[in-house]
């Protein structure tokens, strides 16, 4: 799939790779500003407990 959509890029081999590189930065910037941010609430691990189910709880 990859060396399918790389051949079909335009240009010589050194824009073919600058343009991989500026698309993956740009996935990069949208997957850490929006995406990351908007799922982070639903996330399991942002609980912050550690131990017990109730709050002061001594865990043995």
């Amino acid at each position: 799939m990859y060396a399918w959509l790389f051949r079909h890029l335009p240009g010589p081999l050194w824009a073919r790779i600058l343009l991989v590189v500026v698309v993956l930065a740009a996935i990069v910037v949208v997957l850490f500003g929006w995406v990351f941010p908007a799922i982070a609430p639903l996330m399991p691990f942002n609980d912050g407990l550690v131990g017990g189910s109730e709050v002061g709880t001594p865990t043995p």
